[in-house]
């Protein structure tokens, strides 16, 4: 069997063990990344696919006759024309449950360093405010517990309900919210019902058409003032001007976002130009723990092998 990974240099920076991934082919190639002009001649002849981000379009499916299994390294299918998969009975895999240690200790580190003013702090000592200080310690900016704040999760799936638990261990109530554009369900509000209510926001459900711009200007205005945003799922879903704007004027408390609009924001971005004290923006790393990737690798051999034997594993 024939295999090819289209952007290894998305998952592997040269730190995982890839020899039992490549075991699973009798001919195997991988590639750094894989431009859209590079792209037909990466597939040909090959009939399984991996790719993370890589853009597979229903045109190069139709076109890519050899071709069985596409197998994502990641969760999420947005980068995949599923519907033209099924029309040419093109098997795709995703990978489930791999990466929420990583998300969720992600989220708390991004959160405690807003509610605790860690850069601030930090600031302060390259200062040497603390060396002037005329009391025993710093009180400014004042600092805050997690103990008593409420915490909205929208999407609540792997990763959703690894948050939750570990904010309940530190004595946050949690509210959920509805699924956007899912059926109503006992114990979950309506988004606009919701927000008022929480002091921390956090997003993990997948990019939709229904959760495309899920927070706009009206949703942040909605949120509680001193209120904080946590996005850890996908750009798409947060109108990052309005977001700045709330930051800018003191309305919304931080954010901390791993996600943008455009990956990597190459055309610029307002978040990246902002220098706010209430703003974390990282690289898409709360997935990327050495550990995860790992882990994300074997699953992706779990699933080439049960196709490999005729079983179905993480089909979409």
């Amino acid at each position: 069997m024939k295999g090819v990974l289209l952007d290894r240099g998305s998952l592997d920076a040269g730190d995982l063990d890839l020899s039992v991934l490549e075991g699973c082919f009798n001919h195997w190639r991988s590639y750094p990344d894989t431009r859209p002009e590079q792209l037909a001649a990466h597939i040909t002849d090959t009939e399984v696919v991996i790719t993370n981000k890589v853009r597979l379009d229903g045109d190069l499916l139709r076109r890519a006759r050899n071709l069985r299994l596409v197998c994502i390294a990641a969760t999420g299918t947005n980068n995949v024309d599923l519907e033209a998969a099924r029309e040419r009975d093109i098997a795709v895999c995703n990978v489930l449950a791999y990466a929420t240690p990583s998300v969720v200790e992600h989220v708390f580190t991004q959160l405690l360093a807003l509610v605790r003013h860690s850069r601030e702090y930090a600031a302060r000592m390259e200062r040497e405010d603390w060396q002037r200080a005329a009391h025993f310690c710093l009180l400014e900016p004042p600092i805050h517990e997690l103990a008593g704040m409420t915490l909205g999760i929208v999407g609540y799936g792997e990763l959703g309900k690894g948050v939750a638990r570990v904010a309940r261990a530190f004595g946050m109530e949690i509210l959920l919210a509805q699924r956007p554009g899912g059926a109503p369900q006992a114990g979950r509000l309506p988004l606009m019902e919701l927000l008022p209510r929480v002091d921390v926001l956090s997003l993990h459900c997948p990019l939709t058409e229904q959760t495309r711009n899920l927070i706009g200007a009206a949703q942040l205005a909605a949120m509680k003032p001193g209120a904080i945003l946590l996005n850890t799922a996908r750009g798409g879903m947060v109108d990052e001007t309005a977001l700045l704007r709330v930051l800018e004027n003191g309305r919304l408390g931080g954010a901390a976002i791993d996600v943008l609009r455009e990956e990597p924001p190459r055309g610029g971005n307002p978040l990246l130009e902002a220098r706010l004290p209430n703003l974390i923006v990282t690289p898409h790393i709360a997935w990327a723990s050495i550990e995860a990737r790992q882990r994300l690798v074997a699953e992706l051999v779990a699933n080439i092998q049960a196709f490999q034997h005729g079983e179905s594993r993480n089909r979409v």
